[in-house]
């Protein structure tokens, strides 16, 4: 994964050195939000369903006249998971927030007429946890005097403390804008977020190899050309 992560990086730097061409470039602000849906990818792995959440930042794009850009954004984005106890014990329930301040670094390619275009973006994220929140209608620290805890089931993630609040990993997406002027526009994008770095140790002797974040997020945007 982490060779995959440096091939996305590389690739977003010499296309920014090909960005140097004779077409005219435009330069956009503008900001975001949307919804999120989170899980977590445990090793080994732990019964869970997708957790929803939100997520809102800023963002400056970079084009080229010829299906080009680069974009960069400062996003708060909410992930995390929830227990699944459905089919066990559907009366317990336990959500797990962890919400980060990202810096998504994409490759944006577009495609489409002067007033309607679809899009691709794609490239490194980084990240860093700046809250940790739990919700739950049951003591997750003392499962074991649950008289209807679910048997042979993991449960130190619950309460387990964040090790490591760097994140970093691959976003990719795929949208739709419409200009509604020469300066002004709109845009709906859908993108997948999938996270290199473990919340919880990571060694032969601790309890999960992997502990990594995944999200999907849709968001309704605005940009602003500046120039």
């Amino acid at each position: 994964m982490k060779r995959v992560l440096s091939l996305v990086t590389a690739f977003f730097f010499v296309a920014t050195l090909s960005a140097q061409t004779h077409y005219k470039p435009k330069i956009y602000i503008g900001g975001k939000a949307g919804a999120t849906l989170s899980k977590m990818s445990f090793s080994p792995g732990v019964e869970q369903s997708w957790l929803p959440g939100i997520a809102a930042g800023v963002q400056f794009r970079y084009t080229e006249e010829k299906h080009f850009g680069l974009i960069a954004e400062l996003n708060i984005e909410q992930r995390g998971w929830q227990e699944n106890f459905k089919d066990d014990a559907p009366e317990l329930s336990y959500k797990r927030t962890l919400t980060y301040l990202q810096l998504p670094l994409m490759t944006h390619l577009y495609f489409g007429s002067r007033s309607f275009k679809g899009f691709v973006n794609l490239g490194p994220e980084f990240g860093y946890m700046i809250g940790n929140s739990i919700n739950s209608n049951f003591d997750y620290a003392n499962t074991s005097t649950i008289a209807n805890f679910p048997k042979n089931r993991m449960t130190d993630q619950m309460s387990m403390e964040i090790k490591n609040r760097f994140d970093y990993g691959i976003s990719g997406g795929l949208g739709m804008e419409y200009f509604m002027s020469r300066r002004n526009s709109i845009n709906l994008e859908a993108r997948f977020y999938y996270g290199l770095g473990n919340i919880y140790p990571a060694s032969k002797r601790d309890v999960f190899g992997a502990s990594r974040g995944m999200s999907l997020e849709v968001t309704l945007g605005y940009f602003f050309r500046i120039k």
